[in-house]
């Protein structure tokens, strides 16, 4: 990123941050109907990308072929060589 891009960013991110200046700063709600869930629950809720049938294996197959294509361009570099 060069420093015009930096200087961008910098102005859009200054921009949204005036914006909600009014209300950034306010303290969390805490709900007095709701109990807050615990830390352990709400990590569970992540769990269901796991059941996606197969992507674990997936995953695991393409990670095996890139270090299979990656290792036949590292031996095809030192031959070259």
């Amino acid at each position: 990123m060069n420093q015009v891009e930096k200087n961008q960013v910098d102005q859009r991110a200054s921009r949204y941050a005036s914006q909600y200046a009014d209300i950034i700063d306010l303290p969390h709600h805490v709900s007095k109907r709701h109990p807050q869930m615990a830390l352990s629950d709400r990590a569970a809720q992540f769990g269901a990308y796991a059941a996606l049938r197969g992507y674990d294996e997936a995953v695991t197959e393409t990670v095996k072929k890139s270090i299979q294509q990656t290792e036949a361009y590292i031996e095809m570099e030192q031959y070259n060589d």
